[in-house]
């Protein structure tokens, strides 16, 4: 019926697909133009039913900063916040310091509409509809208070050498309450401080001063560092060729030290090698009586199995016992006569190495003490042993004089008949007593030494001739 009724009605039909196609079309159109793009420089800030908070509590309003949105008809509405920044000149004065001191601090601040989570509700809620111009003195009344409290707590010293903390705490504090009301704070720059008592203007002077005095001081210490560094150089030349000259005279020592350790050397292998024949030999002799002790016991053996054979009896088994018994011990004999051997074979050896390696050092000492000396005295035998007498002087006359050092007498009487030839029994007495120590010439005698001529020659006593005899 309805396929009949649009056959017989084409005009109908047509005026019916065309309104369909306006509606549809119509309404494409109106979707489209609530779907809302947010540019870069803004933020969309869509109010009306835009859902609840986490806590169940309807949300003002929806900001969103890039990217696109539908806006529901009759249930929602939009409006954008410009980022664009915003300059604030801020020409604060009389501006009370922790010093009681007022100071002028002009200064220029940058803000703008903040596009932190959070921050854009606080835009939403507190500058939407605003114009530029009043969000610019809102921020403006917040800069003054908190520049003013910041430099209430803070001496002049530190806003004008310190700009970096000064600033600093500035921004901390701006900030804070900027973004109270949906701001951040984006720059701040302090174009000059001033004062009226012209406090800042004596820092500076003061500051000047110690520049030019610390200059000064520089340039003394330079000079001053200069003369050092030269003092120094020089020293530094002296003990380095000081040392080179000690390090040359080290290397020729060494190798000295090289010569004689070598020669040391050479000494220690010939008397290892002596030791080590004479071990050798000591060693062949005890095994060759090692040996004859195992051909006896051989022939023991020998002979005990010949016997064996021909005696059975229980007293030739016996015997047989008994006289392996006495192998044995005299097995046990042997070889500890061969151990006692060889100890007192090593120990003999060990002592007599010992003392001839001791007597070859102190004869070697010796020796080359000897010829030193022989060298010191121009290769002059005569001249040597004068060099050993004199060094020996000292202590040949000491023992000389301890001759009768330690006599010891616990009484002495002296019966002094009186003088004879001018000299009294006393002092003969101590004469005889100090004659009695052997004279220098009869030492060298004994020794069979002649007794040098610088050290004195022996005064011959004058004959006395014959008296005549009186007729």
């Amino acid at each position: 019926m309805i396929f009949s009724w649009i056959a017989a009605n084409p005009a109908g039909v047509a005026g019916i697909v065309t309104a369909i196609i306006v509606v549809v079309f119509s309404f494409l159109v109106f979707v489209v133009s609530r779907i809302k793009k947010c540019p870069s420089d803004k933020i969309l800030v869509i109010y009306g039913k835009v859902g609840n908070n986490n806590d169940g509590t309807s949300k003002s309003a929806t900001c969103i900063h890039g990217g696109a949105k539908f806006i529901y008809p009759f249930f929602q509405a939009y409006q954008f916040l410009d980022l664009t920044p915003i300059s604030i000149q801020v020409d604060l004065t009389n501006a009370l310091s922790r010093q009681n001191i007022r100071i002028d601090v002009p200064s220029r601040f940058t803000v703008g509409i903040s596009t932190e989570h959070g921050v854009m509700q606080n835009a939403a809620e507190r500058l939407l509809g605003l114009k530029m111009v009043e969000i610019q003195e809102l921020a403006k009344d917040i800069i003054f208070g908190q520049l003013r409290l910041v430099i209430a707590t803070m001496d002049i010293e530190e806003i004008n050498t310190d700009r970096d903390k000064f600033l600093e705490a500035v921004s901390g504090n701006v900030e804070t309450e900027l973004k109270k009301i949906g701001l951040r704070l984006i720059n701040v720059n302090v174009t000059d401080i001033n004062d009226e008592s012209g406090y800042i203007e004596a820092l500076g002077k003061e500051a000047a001063a110690k520049a030019i005095n610390d200059a000064k001081k520089s340039v003394a210490e330079k000079n001053r560092d200069g003369s050092i560094g030269e003092a120094n150089a020089l020293r530094d030349q002296r003990i380095q060729v000081a040392q080179a000259n000690a390090k040359a005279i080290e290397g020729e020592n060494t190798q000295l030290g090289f010569v004689s350790q070598s020669n040391a050397t050479r000494r220690e292998i010939e008397a290892e090698s002596l030791r080590i024949a004479m071990t050798a030999e000591k060693i062949a002799a005890a095994k060759a009586l090692e040996d004859a002790y195992v051909a006896e016991q051989n022939a023991e053996l020998a002979r005990a199995a010949r016997e064996k054979a021909t005696l059975e009896a229980d007293v030739i088994i016996k015997s047989e016992i008994e006289k392996q018994r006495r192998v044995i011990e005299a097995e046990a004999l042997a070889e500890e006569i061969r151990r006692k051997a060889q100890g007192e074979a090593d120990a003999i050896y060990a002592k007599l190495e010992a003392e001839a390696r001791g007597s070859f050092e102190i004869l070697s000492k010796q020796a080359d003490g000897f010829k030193e000396i022989v060298k010191s005295a121009g290769d002059n035998p005569d001249a040597a042993v004068k060099l050993l007498i004199a060094d020996k002087l000292e202590k040949l006359v000491q023992i000389q004089v301890e001759a009768i050092k330690n006599l010891k007498f616990d009484k002495i009487t002296v019966w002094d008949g009186g003088s004879k030839d001018g000299a009294s029994s006393t002092s003969q007495f101590a004469s005889s007593l100090f004659k009695s120590i052997p004279p220098m010439k009869e030492l060298f005698e004994m020794a069979g030494m002649e007794l040098p001529k610088y050290l004195g020659t022996e005064k011959v006593q004058p004959k006395e001739e014959p008296k005549e005899e009186k007729k």
